[in-house]
């Protein structure tokens, strides 16, 4: 068990990592606004927060990272933790959704919508995205196992969490552009109700 000393040393290097990483990403969209995506390098987006490249990657394998590595995962993965054990796995999804979209701020809000226009303008990102998304489906089987008992590369488990993740990319990684005109709160609102289909069995 640590010392109290102990705890509050770790305590304090959490926090620390977590003001640098958010200082990363701080200052690389305001590069990325400033003089474009491409023009900025991760030695400008390393020496505006004060840290040398190599820190940089120990935070962001990629510079793409740093645009879609947010908490977003971490928040989701919290509030479908909390949702009640007799709600099914689509229906909890949904309802921590809903609950992280209602938990973020005005500024919260733009930051997504900064990092959602780089994601579809930035083919780089875009590519990477899909990574982002392979990686999301082994966190949601994660939570789905420990929710339901069963071991996270069961076929159910990760067949729902593909199914999940699935209905998410069919509404943030669009073919057609359509994303791009609507707002965050449409685009939540949008996943809230594909995700409602998923629940009713996909009628059509």
């Amino acid at each position: 068990m640590l010392g109290t000393g102990q705890g509050q040393q770790c305590g304090l290097r959490e926090r620390k990592k977590a003001r640098t990483r958010a200082s990363l990403r701080e200052h690389a969209l305001r590069l990325f606004r400033e003089q474009g995506y491409q023009a900025t390098t991760v030695e400008q987006i390393a020496a505006a927060a004060e840290v040398s490249p190599s820190t940089f990657f120990r935070y962001f394998p990629t510079k793409e990272d740093v645009v879609l590595q947010d908490d977003m995962d971490t928040r989701m993965i919290q509030a479908f933790e909390r949702q009640p054990a007799a709600l099914g796995p689509v229906a909890s999804a949904r309802a921590a959704t809903q609950e992280v979209f209602a938990s973020y701020t005005a500024t919260d809000l733009d930051v997504i919508r900064q990092t959602a226009e780089l994601t579809m303008t930035v083919p780089e990102v875009r590519a990477r995205a899909l990574d982002e998304f392979a990686r999301t489906i082994d966190v949601v089987s994660e939570a789905l196992a420990k929710r339901s008992g069963r071991q996270p590369d069961d076929l159910a488990v990760r067949t729902t969490s593909g199914a999940i993740v699935g209905v998410i990319m069919s509404i943030t990684l669009p073919l057609d552009g359509w994303a791009e005109r609507m707002s965050i709160k449409e685009t939540f609102l949008r996943i809230d109700k594909a995700l409602a289909l998923l629940e009713a069995g996909l009628p059509l």
